[in-house]
């Protein structure tokens, strides 16, 4: 796994968007810039994608970036395509770089008016994740974004603050599934807090691994089965994970290219502990 970047494998370069202020971690606004900032010239900087930051929270991002600063961004807009003209607004004066945009479909808006409203204010050079709904519209808007000519890219929620929140293997690999086969790249976010599938022991809840995802989703993109990603999706073994990630292809980032994280740190640990990633030794260490 080489090709990555200042020292990070291209399997999971850009690998983790930082969610920081995001629950369950909820770093105050401040912090979290500041912690972003700092990590920049960190060994591991190469694993970091955009800062993620609501669209509420942009008016209070100016005096926090010193003119000399380009923060790269990737805005969420819960409330949906009518939000995002305003949150261009906000981040037209700034130092940043959105690089994307996570786009909800309002409870109870039909995917047709959707779409309108996201192709009337989407920018063209602006990659553009819309977050596929868990009820009846769940087809719909896998198929849309499968028509999209590549204009849109999916995002899964993979867990939450309720059981019933975190897909099942069943569930979560029909849709990578589903945008595998149409080509459409697609992110994860909320649950994956650990890089091997687990049982939280604090809540019982059953979570998804980010490396099994990583796994289900370059098996899908190799020509294996559903089946066969259900089952990478379930795997709770650490050291099979491990080798299985070694021999995967850094090509599958194509297809999977980030997940929401609110902690970097965690992360990269576990990566380390795995193998996947390699530490520098301290000065004076042999």
């Amino acid at each position: 796994m080489t090709g990555g970047v200042a020292g990070v494998p291209a399997l999971v370069a850009g690998l983790c968007d930082d969610a920081a202020v995001f629950p369950p971690g909820l770093a105050p606004l401040p912090d979290a810039v500041r912690a972003y900032r700092d990590r920049r010239d960190r060994w591991y900087a190469g694993l970091v994608g955009p800062l993620v930051l609501a669209a509420a929270a942009l008016p209070r991002l100016g005096p926090l970036l010193p003119p000399d600063v380009r923060l790269p961004l990737s805005v969420t807009l819960p409330g949906g395509p009518a939000d995002l003209p305003a949150a261009l607004a906000d981040v037209a004066p700034l130092p940043v770089e959105v690089r994307s945009v996570e786009v909800a479909v309002p409870e109870g808006m039909a995917t047709a008016e959707f779409l309108d409203l996201l192709a009337a204010g989407v920018p063209g050079d602006l990659d553009v994740y819309v977050e596929v709904p868990r009820d009846l519209r769940r087809v719909a808007v896998l198929e849309a974004l499968a028509s999209s000519s590549g204009r849109y890219r999916a995002k899964f929620r993979t867990g939450g603050i309720r059981a019933d929140l975190h897909p099942d293997e069943a569930e979560l690999a029909a849709g990578i599934a589903a945008v595998v086969e149409a080509g459409v790249p697609f992110k994860a976010t909320a649950g994956l807090h650990h890089a091997v599938r687990n049982t939280d022991p604090r809540t019982g809840f059953e979570q998804h691994g980010f490396l099994n995802l990583l796994l289900a989703t370059d098996a899908l993109v190799r020509g294996g089965t559903e089946s066969e990603a259900r089952t990478l999706l379930a795997e709770r073994d650490g050291a099979t994970v491990a080798g299985l990630v070694r021999a995967a292809d850094p090509g599958v980032r194509a297809a999977f290219t980030s997940f929401g994280t609110c902690s970097i740190t965690d992360p990269r640990d576990e990566l380390v502990a795995l193998g996947v990633l390699t530490a520098p030794v301290p000065e004076g260490i042999h």
